[in-house]
């Protein structure tokens, strides 16, 4: 009866007519909207569904939602979002947009954009790219940086909240069985209790806020160029105030499910280096877990409305819930330090290994260029001035990286340690953040001729890196001393070196 109220409006959409067209009105549906684009506009609706997480069974609650919507969404993508529009029965029995008669439902009218630029049609494209997603991962530290504080609960509590609804969500459909339902729920209880402090230390620290709630790649778009986020959670607050890197591991979770891991671990990088925020790292699996279990369920849930496709969907479903029961496995912490003169090719050996170090979204990379730019308060690409180098200040980068390196570890979470480490000092300081937590270490050093040195440096043309050849001679007439870290040739492929590393090992 509910959905049979929606008939009309959903005919008066569909039709040319209404929009003053002469082509077709391409419809696109989800589990709980339907998108009508005609023209250069779109249209969103709410189906007239109850569901335990969401309820748009009246005009009314569809009205309000989609007014709510256009306000959480402005912001993040200006431009984009019209206006909402309601649509009312006249007196004469025609359907109307913002008529005097009886309110039948509401739409929010969107410029339209051409679908290939969704994210999620660019990783089906495989026109995804670390630059894109480097900038999608600083727009999204940006946005969480102004989203509001919400003290509301412990951050234990949030969470146990999310996985309650999500226990709601299964029990709507049929694709799993309730006693895999109950163990599933119960294994997901038993890490949160493992990581319940530290998040109710996070919601203490402010990190937990009203966010996007729901920002995997389909709702991220270009506009101008630009990533932006856009179609947020507007139906249910609780959902939308979550712990900044719950929000995060969305994303995160997305691309890891779609196959593309090294964006996933690249995602995670660039965003904890903007944000500095280190202690939440080793909670990345657990929320990544329970992102997927929530598209296991919605997913699920689409089968019981399903007139075709049910076999696919409840594929799907199965891959998400799988996807979240392997995120749950304990990993047990390890650090690795790749070390070699500038040119070595340290990086990309890092950025190689880390996706495979540790559970996903892979190892924390720890650079020590990143976190000189950081240090001085400058964007990754932005050249410092020789004082930058100044050993007195080398120190202070060395010192911060083991700091860093020993908060990860010791909350259990995985570091791939990234610098020149030609100094015994600065080899020290990263060992002994393994050694005093009697956890295993793995040095790495990377040699190569240095004619292959000076002509990596001369061709580099972007990166956080700030060196050149002239601070390369320094180094080669510095000399390295006696490295006791495994020696592997730096000229070789990345891909092998990594796995070499893979297959040590660890002292």
């Amino acid at each position: 009866m509910i959905v049979d109220s929606q008939q009309a409006a959903i005919a008066l959409l569909a039709d040319p007519a209404s929009h003053g067209i002469d082509g077709p009105v391409e419809i696109i549906e989800t589990h709980i909207s339907r998108i009508f684009l005609a023209g250069d506009r779109a249209f969103k609706m709410k189906r007239a569904v109850k569901l335990p997480y969401a309820d748009f069974s009246t005009a009314e609650l569809r009205l309000e939602a989609c007014r709510k919507e256009l306000d959480l969404n402005s912001e993040t993508a200006p431009g984009l979002y019209l206006g909402v529009r309601s649509i009312t029965r006249e007196e004469d029995g025609r359907l109307s947009f913002d008529g005097s008669g009886k309110l039948v439902d509401a739409v929010v009218e969107m410029k339209r954009f051409d679908q290939s630029a969704l994210l999620d049609r660019m990783a089906l494209a495989g026109t995804l790219t670390p630059e894109l997603m480097t900038g999608t991962a600083r727009m999204i530290v940006r946005f969480h940086r102004t989203a509001p504080v919400v003290h509301g609960g412990g951050g234990a509590a949030n969470l146990a909240a999310v996985l309650d609804i999500n226990k709601a969500g299964f029990s709507t459909s049929h694709v799993f069985y309730a006693t895999e339902i109950e163990a599933f729920d119960g294994l997901f209880r038993k890490t949160l209790a493992r990581h319940a402090a530290l998040l109710d230390r996070r919601e203490t620290a402010g990190k937990v806020r009203r966010c996007h709630g729901d920002l995997h790649l389909r709702n991220i778009c270009l506009l101008d160029g630009e990533p932006r986020l856009f179609d947020c959670i507007e139906f249910n607050d609780q959902i939308a105030t979550v712990d900044v890197l719950y929000d995060l591991a969305f994303l995160l979770m997305d691309l890891w499910h779609r196959g593309f891991p090294e964006l996933a671990n690249l995602v995670m990088n660039r965003y904890l280096d903007e944000a500095d925020d280190e202690d939440g790292f080793v909670l990345l699996p657990l929320f990544m877990a329970v992102r997927a279990a929530v598209r296991a369920h919605v997913t699920a849930t689409q089968i019981e409305e399903a007139t075709s496709q049910s076999a696919d969907l409840a594929s799907e479903a199965r891959s998400y819930f799988d996807l979240a029961r392997d995120l749950l496995h304990e990993y047990p912490p390890r650090l690795i330090a790749i070390g070699g003169l500038s040119g070595s090719g340290k990086t990309t050996v890092a950025e190689a290994l880390a996706t495979h170090v540790g559970p996903p979204p892979g190892a924390r990379i720890l650079e020590s260029d990143r976190i000189r730019k950081a240090m001085h308060g400058v964007p990754s690409e932005t050249r410092l001035p020789d004082r930058a180098y100044r050993r007195e200040v080398s120190i202070k980068v060395y010192r911060e990286m083991a700091w860093r390196a020993g908060l990860i570890l010791s909350e259990g979470g995985s570091v791939v340690a990234d610098a020149v480490f030609d100094r015994p000092d600065d080899r020290k300081f990263i060992e002994t953040q393994a050694r005093d937590r009697n956890l295993p270490f793995l040095g790495i050093w990377l040699e190569a001729d240095p004619a292959l040195l000076w002509q990596r440096i001369s061709e580099r043309t972007s990166g956080p890196s700030d060196a050149t050849v002239d601070i390369l001679s320094r180094q080669l007439q510095r000399h390295a001393g006696n490295v006791a870290w495994r020696k592997l040739d730096a000229a070789r492929q990345p891909a092998d070196i990594g796995a070499e590393i893979l297959g040590m090992r660890t002292a």
